[in-house]
């Protein structure tokens, strides 16, 4: 088999009963019995356990995890994406393929099966047979699925994750392998025009588009913490090789276009492509086949080059163009990322008869529906609430205004009633007295103040938490500075973070204006109590309070005008009560509108109105909502209108009366009627001064319930966020305190080799425990990023390189960092410390020597090295 190629390799999976936790999840989320879907929460484990288990390149494969697939995205319109299943992944690519990855995510789940199914094409591609021009095609064809289903990946799944992407997931690392993919099906285009005997011209353009598709998977590859550096090596070889493939066949047109000039101009580019290409092979890092494409096509170029420069020397004596004056090269692509139908529209494959079977779940309730009814719930309570009572008890209010400015019924009650209590007053003292009215509202407001203490505590705690994490953060950023703790602050972390934080400002805007609002609440009830106090006492209080009226009788003149404004007060108040009643009737009505019976059909309607299986999302609801609020509120709602408009009719009424009877008393006088019309305005003022803070109570009462859950909410999202920050932190350390490289098995070597120990610290900084040898020390196998961070070979191309050993050969699987060559002094070297040489030392190859960068000192004079090192001087073996 052939590996000028990559494949991408397999995420490994836990297997897991995903069965249990949906079927928990039914019970106790669910009015229907689990065991309704005995035989679908069997097939959704055989489904999983199929997909988890695909690891060999076959076609059958292909099927089971685009079926799993499927489910998977229908499923997740019946239950939310926290099932409570905790799937289990490990990495494959990166430092921690060890390592696994725990998430209780239905959309991490689809992510590692559709990365499993772009692993799958892309070694199918492999395994065809690419020596035949429909094998190529095949090949071709798979490499663009793999790059489609990655780009489907990208673009709708990870997007929708809810949490940080794994770092063989995250966006450059996407960016990378499309890039990839798109590249070696280009390739395979490309290989099949020169087979089928193409145009140079044309065979130079899809070259040309190779190069560029490598150069754009190197550059991304750059830039992501899981790409190896070996393939970043192999992406800039290709890219290289490309350039001068597509510059050798450009040269091979221009031979045939007698272009001798720029046939040698482009030649020379072709053999300084291919020089850089080879630049890429130092260390062994390229595998063999790479390397051998690249010097079978630089013997061919130079050959090419030797002859086109004698014939244009002897012959055609054309000048030789500058590269910076050569035509860019055309680029034809081939390569485009196709995502199968199977993935990006998996519900038109779940039926009976369908090619992913018959959905799963049918029967149950989509959790959809559930969000439905709890948003219908919400609009309905709004529009109930907010629109219709807030409406009307704002109208009420309106009244007790124009009460209160005209002095009714005070004014008029000072006439009919010289002497003892009105009717009206003893039935709101008597009223007052029942309710034990200043001890309700100290109980209310007591149980505010409680209710506030403890959604302050719960927010506290959450704030406090989020606090801590960002201490420990800073502490930790301190510790190892910012190029190695290179974790975004939880302030502006994407994901939760900068959510969590926002919340918090929210909440403290919402607890201030609360405070302010509860202390104008509060002088309210100081005003009144005094008031509230007569009120609430016995008759003899009310009769020492309200003062009798030296007029016992009603002037003949004033009767008419108090009869009038009687009536129309009368008509006033009579208008107040029956908009409470309305009220109460409305609440009960609310309460008794049920939804879930004709929701349940709506959605059995909307599955049917569909040709193909479509999962149900709470939007569709959206009309079947606006007809339903429609059909049950609008009369009330026209109610409110009419209300308004009666009303203002109502108080011009009271009003001009009221003006016809001021008039009139003027004329006969007040004289011993103005302080008894004070004081029962007073007391009936405080009645309904007092009515309005009992209303007032029970706002805020509900205010700091419904903030309870929300700031409940918040803590528990803290407390989540903290814990897997505080984990990644911990991971994050482990791998900055792995132990030192001169700990480590070297190279397989078993032989013990002691080291040179310093007696001293090293004073200049240096690692003592670095070791010296041929090529810088890689990281280990697990290592996130170890310290010191491995250092990166220059690759000469549009952008830099990092590098590492290649796959054994004819293995698919995930590349792995390169360990540290075997040290030919076989010794560990301490800067502090003297390095002592032996009189023969073993062979050294040329290899090791070339990658140890001293090949200017193996021609040195050897001579016996003994003493200490002088860092001014070379270092000399032999």
């Amino acid at each position: 088999m052939q590996n000028n190629i990559l494949a991408v390799p397999f995420r490994k999976g836990a297997h897991l009963s995903l069965s249990s936790a949906i079927r928990q999840y039914i019970s106790t989320k669910y009015d229907q019995h689990p065991d309704m879907f005995r035989q679908d929460l069997e097939v959704i484990d055989a489904l999983r356990r199929d997909a988890v288990n695909v690891r060999e390149p076959h076609p059958t494969g292909v099927s089971r995890l685009q079926a799993y697939a499927g489910q998977l995205v229908w499923i997740g319109g019946k239950f939310p994406i926290d099932i409570g299943a905790d799937f289990t992944w490990y990495p494959a690519l990166g430092y921690n393929t060890e390592r696994p990855i725990v998430h209780n995510n239905l959309k991490f789940e689809l992510a590692n099966i559709l990365y499993n199914l772009a692993a799958l094409y892309s070694q199918l591609a492999i395994a065809s047979n690419r020596s035949s021009t429909d094998g190529l095609k095949t090949a071709a064809s798979y490499f663009s699925q793999a790059a489609g289903v990655l780009t489907h990946l990208k673009n709708e799944v990870i997007p929708e994750l809810r949490t940080t992407p794994p770092e063989d997931m995250d966006e450059h690392t996407l960016d990378s392998l499309i890039k990839l993919q798109l590249a070696q099906a280009q390739e395979c285009y490309w290989q099949k025009a020169a087979m089928d005997g193409y145009k140079d011209a044309s065979i130079a353009k899809l070259a040309a588009k190779v190069s560029d598709l490598y150069n754009e998977a190197g550059e991304a590859a750059m830039r992501s913490e899981a790409i190896s550096s070996s393939w970043i090596h192999h992406t800039s070889a290709k890219h290289h090789h490309f350039a001068a493939a597509a510059q050798y066949r450009a040269a091979c047109d221009c031979l045939e276009k007698r272009k001798y000039g720029e046939e040698v101009a482009r030649l020379r580019d072709a053999v300084a492509c291919v020089a850089e290409g080879l630049r890429e092979s130092r260390g062994g890092y390229l595998h063999k086949t790479v390397v051998d494409d690249l010097n079978g096509l630089k013997r061919r170029v130079e050959e090419d080059l030797k002859r086109a420069e004698r014939d244009n020397d002897v012959i055609y004596l054309n000048p030789v163009p500058p590269k910076s004056e050569l035509k860019i090269l055309d680029r034809a692509t081939m390569a485009v990322a196709r995502i199968p139908p199977q993935v990006s529209a998996p519900l038109d494959y779940l039926s009976e008869k369908g090619e992913f079977g018959p959905p799963l779940f049918t029967k149950l309730v989509p959790y959809s529906v559930h969000i439905a009814v709890s948003i219908y719930e919400e609009r309905r309570d709004r529009l109930v609430n907010q629109n219709i009572i807030a409406e009307l008890e704002t109208l009420n209010e309106r009244i007790h205004e124009i009460n209160s400015s005209l002095n009714l019924p005070g004014s008029f009650q000072a006439f009919e009633k010289p002497l003892g209590l009105p009717g009206t007053l003893v039935q709101h003292a008597e009223e007052i007295r029942q309710a034990d009215a200043l001890h309700r509202l100290q109980r209310s407001f007591a149980d505010i103040d409680k209710l506030r203490a403890a959604d302050l505590a719960v927010f506290a705690e959450g704030k406090d938490l989020l606090q801590a994490e960002e201490e420990e953060d800073v502490q930790l950023r301190r510790k190892y500075g910012t190029d190695r703790w290179s974790r975004p602050e939880s302030r502006t972390e994407p994901n939760q973070g900068a959510k969590l934080w926002n919340q918090a400002t929210d909440a403290e805007g919402w607890f201030a204006n609360s405070e302010s609002s509860d202390a104008v609440v509060r002088d309210k009830s100081h005003n009144i109590e005094p008031i509230l106090a007569v009120l609430a006492g016995p008759d003899r209080g009310l009769l020492d309070f309200v003062p009798s009226s030296r007029r016992t009788e009603i002037p003949e003149l004033l009767k008419p005008a108090i009869n009038r404004l009687r009536i129309t007060h009368t008509n006033a108040l009579r208008l107040e009560g029956r908009r409470r009643r309305k009220a109460e009737s409305l609440r009960e009505k609310a309460r008794s509108d049920d939804i879930k019976t004709d929701i349940l059909a709506e959605a059995a309607r909307l599955e049917r109105s569909h040709a193909v299986a479509t999962a149900i999302v709470p939007a569709h609801f959206e009309e079947f909502f606006e007809k339903r609020l429609d059909a049950l509120y609008e009369p009330d709602l026209e109610l409110v209108q009419t209300e308004a408009s009666d009303q203002e009719k109502l108080i011009s009424e009271l009003i001009r009366v009221n003006r016809d009877f001021e008039s009139q008393k003027k004329m006969v006088g007040d004289k011993g009627n103005r302080e008894r019309e004070q004081a029962l305005q007073k007391l009936e003022n405080a009645y309904y001064k007092y009515k309005e803070l009992v209303s007032n109570a029970e706002a805020g009462r509900k205010f700091y319930n419904d903030l309870n859950r929300i700031i409940g909410g918040f803590r528990d999202g803290a407390r989540n966020f903290v814990t897997e920050r505080r984990r990644e932190a911990r991971m994050l350390e482990d791998e900055f305190n792995m132990p030192p490289l001169n700990n480590l098995s070297l190279g397989g070597q078993q032989t013990r080799v002691p080291s040179v120990q310093s007696p001293v610290p090293p004073e200049n900084g240096w690692n003592g425990g670095t070791s010296y040898q041929g090529q810088p020390p890689q990281p280990p196998q697990n290592s996130f990023m170890p310290p010191p961070p491995p250092p990166r070979q220059q690759v000469q191309s549009p952008a830099e390189a990092h590098i590492q050993s290649w796959a054994p050969a004819g293995e698919t699987i995930a590349p792995q960092p390169q360990l540290p060559r075997a040290n030919p002094m076989q010794g560990v070297w301490n800067p502090g410390a003297g390095i002592k040489f032996a009189n023969t030392p073993p062979p050294v190859s040329a290899a090791a020597a070339g990658g140890a960068n001293v090949g200017n000192n193996a021609q040195q004079e050897k001579k016996p090295a003994s003493g200490t090192w002088d860092r001014n001087s070379a270092i000399r073996f032999g």
